[in-house]
């Protein structure tokens, strides 16, 4: 996964509320909202089964897997977790969650007991209850995911026998397994496409009960030769498409960039729906799936202006030129509906950009999301490899004045994303808020 922008929070002591808060747009529209601040989230959520999960983080920086109820935020349970061979650039692994059917669900994730030749130990749990199901040695991971009705676990990442095995969640059985290291990118009860890590890397399909392979896809056949994933990925999918992004990754030997862009392609066959290459993906933005925003870069490193494009077609709805782009000290901010690209100076004037016309419009009305904290600090995580950041929080500012608006509201669709209805996210000390608006189901900008 990409790095971007994250920090690590401090735990406030604090009470939950089921209450909207005041001056917020939940506040006016009397939707259901909550707040957890007895927590402090360093990964992303998972939600199943009327569940929330997440990895959070200890004063004293060890990692606890944390299940929270989705109607009203309560603690349900929590028991120490840990990471085995997570590479930091990924981020803080968050439990995988699946629902297993009549509104029970499983949550897996790694504790620090460990055996003999293993690190860590795979511990499934009641989603609700935290009674545990089933347990598996690991000697090293990137972490459990779900993938449709199922769990699916990379192991042995770290030693030549690495393979990614699918188990059932209910009894941990091992039902099927491939060779080498693979992330799941999308899945639903019956196919999971995975992203193949290797020296060619593939998006590759898969039938979910058997395991057979229905059809793959080298990433170099839509970007081009020379693809690194060591600068990371992201993926996306909305309606019948996935939306891959690959960051470039300078070679410290040869000083050679790799390949990179954005693609699509159809889930059901894995056609090339279109394909972008030479383009970065910006922070913060949408998910590729369905509100990119890019940056061209011209073959001797230069940035263009930006972009907003189509993730069905890869066209362009709306740009800002490279002339137009202000000189430096700036940072991206994007308005609730993303129609708008604002460039924000902190406690000093912007400037903001019509993303349809490409002109520039009034600045003093005009508002903005961007990164609460624009120099994150490395999670003091104790037992971990350094350079692990939590996910960020978005903060709204008037780019009229710089300064952040207060009280805060929630932060937009396009970075909380929205499953059946819920909209959930971190904000900037680590607690974990919600809100019920019915949203239409979308990812957010980190799935």
């Amino acid at each position: 996964m990409l790095r971007p922008l994250w920090k690590p929070s401090i735990v406030l002591a604090g009470t939950l509320t089921a209450t909207a808060c005041s001056g917020s747009d939940a506040a006016t529209t009397n939707f259901a909202t909550w707040q957890n601040t007895q927590i402090n989230t360093v990964s992303r959520m998972a939600v199943a089964a009327g569940v929330v999960a997440a990895t959070s983080m200890k004063p004293d920086g060890s990692l606890e897997t944390v299940a929270v109820g989705l109607r009203d935020g309560k603690r349900l349970w929590a028991y120490p977790a840990t990471m085995a061979g997570r590479l930091p650039g990924m981020g803080v692994s968050a439990p995988a969650l699946v629902e297993t059917g009549k509104g029970q669900g499983v949550i897996a994730a790694l504790d620090p007991g460990k055996k003999a030749h293993w690190n860590a130990t795979l511990i499934a749990r009641d989603a609700h209850s935290g009674v545990q199901k089933w347990t598996r040695p690991v000697h090293s991971t990137f972490g459990p995911q779900r993938c449709g009705p199922y769990l699916c676990l990379s192991e042995h990442t770290a030693l030549t026998k690495a393979r990614m095995v699918v188990l059932d969640p209910a009894t941990g059985k091992q039902l099927w397994k491939l060779p080498g290291i693979s992330e799941v990118e999308w899945s639903d009860q019956n196919r999971v496409l995975l992203l193949r890590l290797a020296a060619n890397p593939m998006i590759e399909s898969y039938d979910l009960k058997t395991g057979k392979l229905q059809w793959q896809q080298p990433i170099e056949q839509a970007l081009g030769p020379g693809i690194d994933m060591s600068g990371g990925w992201a993926f996306g999918a909305t309606g019948d498409d996935l939306v891959g992004y690959v960051a470039p990754y300078t070679d410290p030997q040869t000083k050679k960039v790799s390949t990179f862009g954005l693609f699509s392609v159809k889930i059901a066959n894995g056609t090339i729906n279109w394909m972008r290459p030479s383009v970065v993906r910006v922070y913060p933005s949408g998910n590729p799936g369905f509100a990119p925003v890019v940056r061209p870069v011209d073959p001797q490193g230069a940035y263009g202006g930006f972009a907003r494009l189509d993730s069905a077609t890869g066209r362009v709805v709306g740009q800002v030129t490279a002339a137009d782009v202000p000189g430096s000290g700036w940072w991206l901010a994007f308005p609730d509906r993303m129609d708008k690209l604002g460039f924000l100076k902190h406690n000093s004037k912007g400037t903001a950009f019509d993303l349809v016309t490409g002109k520039a419009v009034p600045v003093e009305e005009e508002r903005g999301w961007s990164f609460c904290v624009t120099d994150p600090k490395p999670l003091p995580l104790r037992g971990q490899a350094p350079g692990f950041y939590s996910t960020a929080a978005l903060c709204e500012y008037d780019l009229g004045t710089g300064k952040r608006v207060s009280p805060p509201t929630a932060p937009p669709p396009w970075f909380t994303g929205s499953q059946d209805g819920w909209r959930l996210w971190r904000d900037e000390k680590g607690a974990v808020r919600a809100v019920n608006d019915h949203t239409a189901t979308a990812p957010g900008m980190y799935g």
